[in-house]
């Protein structure tokens, strides 16, 4: 049996999988992983399957990632299916080892895919094709903070869509709005959301122009998010003040931050400091900001998401253990129990007891992923582990 199944929903139930190599608390050590009904178990339940050469790990939580964009809207109008989209990428999630995936949509004035009535599209969809996927599929709203005017119903569309997590974002070119100028690519930028350039511009102008009110509308906004359930992040935070400012709304995540500076704030006020995988991987920041390894270093990071790139995650946990960063525990904590401490999700995250069966196993010489497994079900499986898993 050499071949590649995705999104099957197939139950494991009560497997005993034995492998030299499945991570604990202190690290990689030989066992038997027990799945009963789509939870770890205590003891040995039934069949044992013998997974030497293989790695059992817990299954990745990715808390921010846009790289289903490709699904959603390969070209402009067209995707008309959103739900043959997320499928897809629920497949694409689970091939990467990715159990639970949080689909970061913009709400943002650059219109076309990031436009708000994209998003409510994209968001509805989530809503009523994610619950019966394998992959756990998730939501996120990346609001750009001068859309005042969506302020007022934003509490009632966010609890329409089921969407508990958002995260604020600023990427208005303010400097050169403020000499009057208009920003490089804005022809491109303006004709890909379907506008007259100089409209586009004169859009950013108004937008720019408003920014006093913004502080004020905030204020009285993310109160009323916390209150209904909604968990808050800021977004490439740039100074430990703008930092401070958000822990002081509520903003207890603090995504991919631009400096060391504004990491070590969030650090000190015991907010969560998510950091960009394909950083870590490329070696630095492809804008030029912090690198995410010095952070890694540092002490300042919690959690590592996809940002763009799906397969980064586990190629980024595997680069830190491998260049004793930190230890391989470590590493793969900060795309599993992190991410997992940082949503709420207390039921993942671990291989312990009681939780989630969400196990990611990987070819021990490739470290390729061979099998995922999300509530003890079979998302993806790849080569001849099939048949060890069936034979």
């Amino acid at each position: 049996m050499a071949a590649v199944c995705q999104g099957w929903g197939r139950s494991l139930a009560n497997l005993d999988l034995k492998s030299d190599k499945i991570l604990g608390p202190a690290g990689l050590e030989p066992g038997v992983l027990s799945v009963h009904e789509g939870r770890i178990a205590p003891d040995t339940t039934g069949r044992v399957v013998d997974l030497s050469g293989y790695i059992l790990l817990p299954g990745i939580i990715d808390l921010h990632g846009d790289g289903f964009e490709r699904h959603l809207a390969p070209r402009r109008g067209a995707m008309k299916q959103m739900s043959e989209g997320l499928i897809a990428t629920g497949a694409e999630l689970a091939a990467n080892g990715i159990t639970t995936g949080v689909l970061a949509q913009f709400v943002s004035w650059e219109g076309g895919v990031r436009g708000p009535e994209f998003a409510a599209q994209v968001f509805e969809a989530i809503r009523d094709t994610a619950p019966a996927l394998v992959t756990d599929i998730r939501a996120q709203l990346r609001l750009e903070i001068h859309l005042l005017e969506l302020y007022a119903d934003l509490p009632d569309r966010l609890s329409d869509w089921n969407v508990d997590y958002v995260v604020f974002n600023d990427h208005l070119p303010h400097d050169r709005l403020a000499e009057g100028r208009k920003p490089p690519r804005l022809t491109g930028q303006a004709l890909k959301a379907g506008r007259n350039p100089e409209k586009h511009f004169e859009m950013l102008l108004d937008l720019h122009a408003r920014r006093a009110e913004v502080p004020a509308a905030l204020d009285a906004l993310c109160p009323r998010l916390t209150a209904q359930g909604v968990r808050l992040g800021s977004h490439d935070d740039h100074s430990a003040e703008g930092r401070i400012v958000w822990h002081q709304r509520g903003a207890r995540i603090a995504e991919f931050p631009e400096t060391a500076e504004a990491a070590e704030a969030a650090r000190d006020a015991g907010d969560t400091i998510v950091l960009g995988a394909p950083n870590v991987v490329r070696g630095g920041s492809h804008k030029g900001n912090v690198s995410a390894l010095d952070l890694v270093s540092m002490g300042l990071c919690d959690a590592l998401a996809s940002d763009y790139h799906y397969p980064s995650p586990r190629r980024a946990a595997l680069l830190l253990a491998d260049s004793g960063v930190v230890s391989f525990a470590e590493a793969w904590r900060m795309i599993s129990e992190g991410p997992a401490r940082a949503l709420g999700l207390e039921d993942r995250g671990t291989l312990e007891p009681g939780m989630r069966a969400d196990i990611v196993i990987l070819h021990e010489e490739t470290r390729h992923v061979a099998a995922t497994l999300a509530g003890g079900q079979l998302s993806y499986l790849s080569g001849t582990i099939g048949d060890r898993l069936f034979g």
